[in-house]
């Protein structure tokens, strides 16, 4: 089964400097006002919803939030595996 997507309109009433620099901001990205404004609600939900997922860690979980940067295809299986090998030797 595969679900559809239905886009439903939404009228907003902006000061009309705001919808003058959307506009020319949008364009300079090549996307449409309406995505533009999706894509920023998409973000807010998924930052909010990060949030909410934080808030159940205890205070020290929340204190090492973010004191590592590792690369993207950082696999802590592989570094894990290569930890019990060295361990096991």
């Amino acid at each position: 089964m595969e679900l559809v997507k239905t886009d439903k309109k939404l009228t907003l009433s902006l000061k009309s400097s705001v919808i003058d620099k959307a506009k020319v901001y949008a364009k300079g990205r090549n996307t449409s006002l309406s995505r533009l404004f999706e894509n920023y609600l998409e973000a807010v939900f998924a930052q909010e919803e990060k949030t909410e997922a934080e808030a159940n860690f205890s205070p020290t979980v929340k204190r090492l939030l973010g004191i590592i940067d590792l690369p993207d295809d950082y696999d802590h299986k592989v570094d894990y595996g290569n930890h019990l090998i060295e361990k096991y030797k």
